[in-house]
């Protein structure tokens, strides 16, 4: 079931994570930090069908699959643990707002799940009320009995282990890029892509077709932030800005580009359909995902558009 458990030395209270949304971007900065605390933490498990299933039981109507999956891993959490972290993001200041379900998740949770006795760790970052990500995780040390400066040393050691991550990231998909085989990009969130229920299957079917897939999320955020004007001036949402401004980083290192959305996510619509229309000269295929899609169609689509692609660069019979 692959599910993540840090004991500490010392019991003193379990940390549940649900392996959704935001942990694929903070995941190493949220378990250092509780490594470097000696906190014991539990990370739900890859996402599966009965965590859709329960998700999508939970969850209202409107709620994107992103969202259903979330409630889905929290569900599994709920009594494996004392308490669970949802963190809640208003925004990142300048660099940008972010979805409404980022904003309220942490209340979402906490009235979805009132009748089972959940509780949850909270984790704030709201820089209109002074609430900056070192404040946040200086709030959870307290909260969890650790003094200011142990909770200031886990969470800048974690900051840096972070950060080395994602430089070894970037160094290779440099690599990737290297390789002389057809090459796709992703423009998706990373709790889509990386999530082993939507989006590792696609990664690997493309794969399969003979094909590197490259990731838009794994770039430098600065400069991504910076080339993102040149697909559009006005976004406000810093994961979307992130995600368009690789296409002018990698654009002419790639063959295509593929825009991977989970149903019905509103800030996607609006910036995949902008991206169809200011971004010319390669292939683009736009997929748009729900639980209820059939791996059979997508991968159709896949073939025909990797087809497409090798017959405009006149490499068709291109072996894996």
């Amino acid at each position: 079931m692959n599910v993540v458990i840090r004991k500490a030395g010392l019991y003193t209270m379990k940390i549940g994570i649900p392996r959704a949304l935001l942990y694929y971007k903070y995941k190493h900065l949220w378990e250092f930090f509780f490594d470097e605390l000696d906190i014991e933490y539990i990370v739900s498990p890859e996402t599966n069908n009965e965590i859709v299933r329960k998700g999508t039981t939970y969850a209202i109507d409107e709620s994107c699959l992103s969202s259903k999956i979330y409630l889905g891993h929290v569900e599994w959490l709920i009594n494996k643990c004392d308490y669970i972290l949802v963190p809640r993001i208003s925004d990142y200041g300048s660099g940008g707002t972010v979805c409404t379900k980022f904003q309220a998740i942490y209340d979402v949770v906490s009235n979805t799940f009132r009748d089972r006795n959940i509780k949850l760790l909270y984790y704030n970052i709201d820089p209109k009320a002074a609430d900056f990500e070192m404040i946040a995780f200086l709030k959870m040390g307290k909260f969890l009995g650790k003094s200011k400066s142990r909770s200031l040393y886990a969470y800048l050691i974690a900051k840096q282990m972070q950060k080395c991550a994602q430089l070894k990231e970037i160094d290779e998909q440099k690599q990737r890029l290297s390789e002389n085989k057809t090459k796709i990009l992703l423009i998706a969130h990373r709790y889509n892509i990386c999530d082993k229920y939507i989006g590792e299957p696609i990664i690997t079917f493309l794969r399969e077709l003979g094909t590197v897939p490259i990731l838009g999320d794994i770039a430098s955020k600065r400069e991504a932030l910076a080339k993102s004007i040149e697909i559009s001036e006005t976004l406000p949402w810093t994961f979307n800005k992130e995600l368009v401004g690789s296409i002018p980083l990698y654009k002419d290192k790639v063959d295509g580009i593929i825009l991977m959305s989970a149903f019905p996510c509103g800030p996607d619509s609006l910036v995949n359909d902008i991206v169809i229309r200011r971004v010319k000269d390669i292939p683009i295929l736009s997929l748009m995902l729900d639980e209820h899609e059939g791996s059979a169609g997508i991968q159709t689509r896949l073939e025909s558009f990797v087809d497409i692609i090798r017959l405009k660069k006149g490499d068709f019979n291109e072996k894996t």
